[in-house]
């Protein structure tokens, strides 16, 4: 075999090479969908509790696709009528989770709530541009027209709910009465002094014009727990 053929057979291989890597990675299937802030609410904040809530997530993520099957949305509730308080973070399952275009948004909850020193400077991966909707949509935020950004969760920053007296569920998501209040955090970690994704203020209300008036539309965040 000639030099020239030599040269030639080693730049077609190196060429099929390249070739089949790069069809690898056009191929390769992306990370299956395991969060999403909804693209639509319920009824202010009367969501049917947990259950109700759960399941909205449940059909909002098989209409766009998802074969998964449990979801969860990211609520805390408070202890009432004899029933204990339930902790958001304890209801989503392991991790980790992306969003419908693939991207992570946290390896697990210790990441998504920044457990640990090292794990808070570093900070999870949800912000304006990996919360998006199950349609794989951006959610209106703060500069936004009109402004969406205050998502219900009942929760304080580090996933638990709260322990005091006072009302930060909503009834525990039953009630869309004007008067009221449900605790929300800010998905596009702008806005007031406290940009937290899971606790940044309680509402106004909890009626969708009272929810709306403090920069919200009733949405909530949902992670697949299986």
């Amino acid at each position: 075999m000639n030099k020239t053929c030599i040269a030639a057979c080693i730049g077609l291989s190196l060429s099929a090479t390249s070739t089949f890597a790069w069809a690898q990675q056009q191929t390769q299937e992306p990370p299956p969908l395991g969060f999403f802030v909804t693209s639509v609410g319920l009824d202010g904040a009367r969501l049917g509790g947990l259950a109700g809530a759960d399941a909205h997530c449940a059909a909002l993520a098989k209409a766009a696709g998802s074969a998964r099957k449990q979801w969860r949305a990211y609520l805390s509730t408070q202890a009432k009528d004899g029933k204990p308080a339930i902790n958001a973070r304890d209801r989503i399952g392991k991790g980790p989770w992306h969003n419908a275009k693939g991207a992570l948004v946290a390896r697990d909850v210790g990441h998504l709530h920044g457990d640990t020193v090292e794990l808070a400077r570093l900070g999870s991966n949800l912000s304006r541009s990996t919360a998006i909707t199950e349609k794989g949509e951006n959610v209106k935020g703060s500069g936004d027209q009109p402004n969406q950004h205050d998502i219900i969760t009942g929760s304080l920053p580090d996933g638990a709910a709260f322990a005091d007296a006072a009302d930060h569920t909503c009834s525990n998501y039953t009630s869309n009465a004007e008067t009221g209040s449900v605790q929300v955090g800010h998905f596009d970690r702008t806005g007031g002094g406290n940009t937290s994704w899971n606790s940044a203020h309680a509402s106004r209300g909890c009626s969708a014009e009272k929810l709306k008036s403090s920069g919200g539309a009733g949405l909530f965040y949902c992670f697949a727990a299986d």
